[in-house]
């Protein structure tokens, strides 16, 4: 069974997302924080994502997969009951996915060993089919292959719709530089809603109803 969940913000969500789940027998998930390295602060929401999921239920352990060879992450990721990527920045998670083969892993993770996939905004966005166009620095160019994502998921996720704290990044070129023809399809997502999807099926649940 295929199996992904794909937030805004996990902090909002994460309580809502564990009522699916039977986390009596398996609750082990990895915290991957890789998105997170180059931000700067305090990473508040980063501590508050992972607080979220440790009062939902899970067993979480943090992990990176910068630096890592691909032996090395098969034999540490094998045995979480789910994958969980941070927010943060998409394109430099996409690299590092890119040099150490987590690319890879994660698709065969997900699609065949049947590990549960949840993801927080950069997490989320990569689940889909390629890094968008607006991610990319003004005078970067990224060849067509190098800019595929995950692929979990045929959509891409534009997370923090209606956040005051995103309205620039939205009104100011996200919208305009994301859609364009023969763009894949976009789900915009706001901070309290999050996607199910379950084999063949996708559900968008909204907790503030």
């Amino acid at each position: 069974m295929k199996q992904l969940f794909l937030t805004s913000s996990v902090n909002t969500v994460a309580h809502d997302i564990a009522k699916r789940l039977d986390l009596a027998s398996h609750n082990k998930l990895v915290f991957i924080t890789t998105p997170a390295e180059p931000e700067t602060g305090d990473k508040t929401w980063l501590k508050n994502d992972r607080l979220s999921l440790v009062k939902a239920g899970f067993k979480v352990t943090d992990y990176t997969i910068t630096g890592k060879k691909p032996d090395q992450l098969k034999n540490d990721l094998i045995d979480y009951d789910f994958i969980y990527l941070s927010g943060g920045n998409t394109l430099y998670l996409l690299k590092q996915s890119q040099k150490t083969g987590f690319i890879h892993l994660v698709r065969d993770l997900v699609n065949k060993q049947g590990k549960t996939y949840i993801g927080t905004s950069a997490g989320s966005i990569i689940a889909g089919p390629k890094c968008p166009d607006y991610l990319l620095e003004r005078d970067e160019v990224m060849e067509v292959e190098k800019q595929k994502g995950y692929g979990l998921v045929n959509f891409t996720i534009l997370p923090h719709w209606g956040s005051k704290d995103f309205k620039d990044k939205y009104l100011k070129g996200r919208l305009q530089i994301a859609y364009k023809v023969n763009q894949v399809p976009l789900l915009l997502l706001t901070d309290t809603q999050y996607v199910h999807v379950k084999d063949n099926k996708c559900e968008v649940v909204d907790v503030a109803k």
